[in-house]
């Protein structure tokens, strides 16, 4: 049964939007979790509800998607997620997490450096541009649930991650019809650094590239691909392995990219090893 709270962490001149699935007064040790782009904390509902019996799971809902702030189109970048997840921690007084994310956290991995005047290849722009088509709205909560099953993307989606994404990842309007909370324009802001990342082109905003640090994670890490999942983010898993001193692979098989929302049971048993083998 689900025991999810709401909380708020001002930062950054907005407010980012937490969920919580248990007691906080609890002694169980934080676990957090971090969705990729373009849905909210409660698509990652019956992992959280899982893992509750052991945790007191903390789910954020990343700038620009869900009941967190939307900033201006220039202020998606790595680090302004980063700063994010820092304030939600320092705030909620977290310690030895256990740190859980999706997509992005995969895929958003360039090499240290950056091909002099490199730039986004026209594929890439036409990539983020396309997001710019995508439907924003819909006539109801139903309709938008009836178009996202039949779409492939959310096919092997389970009708409860399915409805946890739709009743919370729009908003309702005046005249009773449903918008998405994560509105093209904002996803397309966030996918141009990730795009960049992918084609190893990405230098960074003023404050620079911070993939350099990834070389000093000494935490265990493990990165995981799916059997289903796009080519481009194995390859970004492996340029990961191949930063982070202490990460470890894993592969999920028969299912695709949105592993928690298709096989969440798959995921909770992966989670479950690494937390074996990093003790």
């Amino acid at each position: 049964m689900t025991n999810r709270h709401r909380l708020w962490v001002e930062h950054d001149g907005g407010t980012i939007a937490v969920a919580r699935w248990g007691d906080a007064s609890s002694d169980k040790p934080p676990a957090l979790l971090v969705h990729g782009t373009g849905f909210v904390a409660e698509v990652w509902e019956e992992v959280a509800n899982a893992l509750a019996a052991n945790y007191t799971v903390y789910g954020i809902d990343r700038r620009g998607h869900g009941a967190s702030h939307k900033p201006a189109a220039d202020r998606y970048h790595f680090l302004d997620f980063a700063s994010d997840v820092c304030a939600v921690v320092e705030a909620l007084e977290l310690t030895n997490i256990f740190g859980i994310g999706h997509s992005a956290g995969a895929t958003d991995l360039p090499r240290m450096a950056r091909a002099a005047g490199a730039a986004l290849s026209d594929k890439g722009v036409a990539a983020v541009r396309g997001t710019l088509r995508r439907q924003p709205e819909f006539d109801s909560v139903i309709t938008a649930f009836t178009r996202y099953r039949a779409a492939p993307a959310f096919a092997d989606w389970s009708e409860d991650a399915l409805w946890s994404y739709v009743q919370h990842g729009f908003e309702t309007l005046p005249d009773g019809r449903v918008r998405l909370l994560c509105r093209p324009d904002i996803e397309a802001a966030m996918l141009r650094p990730i795009f960049e990342a992918i084609e190893q082109v990405y230098a960074g905003d003023e404050r620079g590239n911070p993939f350099a640090s990834l070389a000093g994670i000494d935490r265990p890490v493990r990165v995981a691909t799916a059997e289903k999942s796009w080519a481009i983010y194995k390859e970004m898993a492996a340029r990961a392995v191949a930063l982070i001193p202490a990460a470890s692979q894993w592969t999920f098989d028969g299912v695709g990219h949105c592993v928690a929302q298709e096989a969440p049971e798959l995921l909770l048993q992966a989670l479950a090893a690494f937390e074996v083998g990093a003790v």
